[in-house]
């Protein structure tokens, strides 16, 4: 499994110690795409980058690669990601969250908010939502639905 990661300069620290622990589990390829300094950056062009090298594939229930987001509230990384076709990006805080978007929504990109979870819940959250297979069923006709627009 591959792992695509970013984060803004409030999440950079998160990130790293998210990376060291993901590494250490050595079950899966981390890509850091930065940023690796706290100096001020825009959190939209980091949820671009993963957004723009993530494969996404709706038809299967495991992930083959996934991105984690990091950013002081997650919510602006998971906004501007799910502006792109065929991501799914959930804002996680709490395991069971981390667990319904991904066997409910199919989530394809954890967003974590850096100002409000430890590096443990952090790691416990991306754990599950790593472990955690889409439901299929009667979710994929709703998922299918976040893809097409009425307006």
């Amino acid at each position: 499994m591959k792992i695509l990661i970013a984060s803004d300069h409030a999440g950079v620290e998160l990130k790293s110690k998210v990376i060291e622990a993901l590494r250490f589990q050595n079950t899966v390829e981390v890509v850091d795409y930065g940023p690796n300094s706290t100096e001020s950056v825009d959190y939209p062009d980091f949820a671009n980058l993963i957004c723009q090298q993530l494969k996404t594939d709706e038809d299967t229930p495991a992930l083959k690669e996934f991105g984690i987001l990091i950013c002081g509230s997650g919510q602006g990384m998971a906004i501007r990601a799910n502006r792109y076709k065929n991501i799914r990006a959930a804002l996680v805080y709490n395991n069971e969250i981390a667990a319904l978007s991904r066997e409910h929504n199919n989530a394809n990109i954890i967003c974590i908010g850096a100002r409000s979870a430890s590096a443990d819940e952090a790691i416990q959250w991306i754990n599950t939502f790593k472990e955690t297979a889409f439901a299929q069923g009667r979710h994929q006709t709703r998922v299918a639905k976040l893809g097409n627009p009425t307006a």
